[in-house]
């Protein structure tokens, strides 16, 4: 007769006796949503036609399988320059969505009025709060790509957590997400929203947020690409 090591023993108990598998006892992270962040310039002059073609296509996808949300963002003092956040379930909506007609009639629309190409890049899930109110077109939404050296011993995803957790709290605080690349986990993505200026400027100006940045200063792979948004309503 084979006898179970001590502990696998207990475990095999305790589950028979609270009727729990055995399996239950380290549930798998479940996130599988994929975030795609894209840039694009346009004329000034188009700038609300791109409003109007982003709209479009936002209300579009909207009705697709795996959609969660769309956030549009134009940057503030410089009208042609916009950020586009999507969220979709999995992989393989993004990838369905990305053969859909409004995506492709969304592409048809930038050629004329483009300055730049469509930078898109994806990621994965980092830290998310969920229920982060949604913005209006009175709060400041701030995008910043955070690239740091690729070193596990400097825990940069630690780093931007805890950033995030203590950022959440204050007072103001609408949303601040994190996503980690898909492909390159040295590059990050912060998405934070923020009541007003005033807010925000609290926010720069608190412990932990002088903290993070002097921590983060002699592991960063370039300066901080931090852009100020109102979103496109």
């Amino acid at each position: 007769m084979h006898r179970l090591p001590y502990r696998l023993f207990n475990l095999v108990i305790l589950s028979s006796i609270l009727g729990v598998p055995i399996h239950a006892q380290a549930p798998a992270d479940t996130d599988t949503a994929l975030h795609a962040v894209s840039y694009v310039n346009v004329m000034p002059s188009a700038s609300a036609s791109m409003v109007s073609a982003l709209k479009q296509y936002r209300d579009a996808s909207s009705k697709e399988n795996g959609y969660v949300r769309f956030d549009l963002l134009q940057q503030i003092g410089r009208p042609g320059h916009f950020a586009i956040v999507e969220t979709w379930t999995n992989q393989p909506a993004f990838d369905a969505h990305a053969l859909t007609a409004p995506a492709k009639q969304f592409q048809n629309a930038l050629q004329p009025i483009r300055l730049s190409g469509y930078d898109q890049r994806l990621y994965k899930t980092l830290t998310i709060a969920p229920g982060a109110a949604a913005a209006n077109d009175q709060t400041i939404q701030v995008v910043t790509h955070v690239d740091v050296i690729p070193d596990p011993k400097a825990d940069a995803p630690g780093l931007l957590t805890r950033l995030a957790e203590a950022s959440r709290k204050e007072q103001g605080n609408l949303r601040f997400d994190v996503l980690q690349h898909t492909q390159r986990a040295n590059h990050f993505t912060v998405i934070e929203t923020w009541r007003s200026q005033t807010s925000l400027d609290a926010h720069a100006a608190a412990l932990h947020t002088k903290q993070y940045r002097d921590t983060l200063q002699p592991l960063a792979g370039g300066p901080l690409d931090e852009r100020l948004y109102r979103s496109v309503q």
